[in-house]
């Protein structure tokens, strides 16, 4: 590995120019010690066959690196899997399925599916923030475009983004970033939310929100009103959640366009990966090794993706 942070899509091609080389890394990244079946998740009983396949003579699977992943039963090379990994990681709004099929030489159909599917390793973190957390939520939806300051101020807005899809953030100052779409504004929603993945004792910095009184039987928590143009007071501040919630949206705008509330929450799981296990600060191949370990037990279907 190089010094630098980054590797160019050229260098990439040049360490995975054949599916062979590309499963050999993956099969390093999920097995470091040898093959292990994954239904018994024995490894003393395996028998090497023909074209990645591997058999485990305990429970008669036969298994190849694809199995309970993200690629099972994807018909796309894994070299292809790993550029879509990298250009997915690296890009710090996001890539359309429209870009990634041009990209990748596959149709936009399948693109769009494998997008979800990277987009569901994503979702793989189990980490409880702790310390100091900020703590805010946001609203994902339509534009009021027609919408004047007087109905604003009027308090229309409040009905406006009732019909939007409510999104809770959680940034440890320093730290890891969790977030997730939730079924209403609800002081118990989000409170709920926090407890899921906040470690209890911690501090929690948010603005003058009343829904988030209920967490200080259970949290620390300082706050800055907005409402009074406060933004940053002694340390304490929502600058950083609210930053998060910037490149979301530049994103879901931007590049993407649109997110259904349906697929909403591997949205916002993108963005979050990006900027904890795929930071910048990392080095590319480390970022890359993150993300094949996430896709490891994950897997959702087409048919999964398009049902109502």
């Amino acid at each position: 590995m190089n010094d630098k942070v980054t590797i160019s899509l050229f260098q990439l091609a040049q360490m995975f120019p054949t599916e062979e080389s590309a499963r050999a890394y993956l099969e390093q990244r999920r097995w470091p010690n040898g093959a292990v079946c994954p239904t018994c998740q024995s490894g003393d009983r395996i028998t090497i066959r023909k074209g990645g396949y591997y058999r485990c003579n305990a429970c008669k699977l036969d298994f190849t690196v694809r199995t309970s992943t993200i690629f099972e039963r994807s018909h796309i090379p894994l070299n292809k899997w790993i550029f879509a990994m990298y250009l997915l990681v690296t890009a710090r709004k996001g890539i359309s399925s429209m870009q990634l099929s041009k990209e990748l030489s596959i149709t936009q159909k399948s693109a769009w599916f494998m997008l979800h599917r990277l987009r569901e390793a994503c979702g793989n973190d189990l980490e409880v923030l702790r310390g100091f957390v900020e703590v805010d939520e946001t609203y994902i939806g339509g534009k009021a475009k027609s919408m004047s300051n007087e109905k604003r101020m009027a308090g229309t807005m409040k009905s406006f983004a009732a019909k939007k899809v409510t999104v809770v953030g959680m940034r440890e100052v320093g730290g890891r970033t969790k977030a997730q779409p939730i079924k209403s504004s609800n002081a118990s929603d989000i409170c709920q939310v926090v407890a899921d993945n906040v470690q209890t004792g911690s501090m929690l910095h948010t603005d003058e929100s009343p829904a988030y009184e209920a967490l200080e039987a259970l949290y620390g928590r300082a706050s800055v009103c907005h409402k009074r143009n406060e933004y940053h007071r002694n340390g304490v501040g929502t600058n950083g959640i609210e930053s998060v919630w910037a490149v979301l949206k530049r994103g879901l705008h931007g590049v993407y366009h649109h997110a259904s509330e349906k697929h909403l929450a591997r949205y916002v799981d993108e963005f979050t990966f990006r900027l904890n296990d795929g930071n910048v600060k990392r080095h590319t191949m480390k970022r890359l090794e993150s993300f094949a370990k996430a896709a490891i037990g994950r897997r959702i279907t087409y048919k999964e993706l398009i049902k109502k």
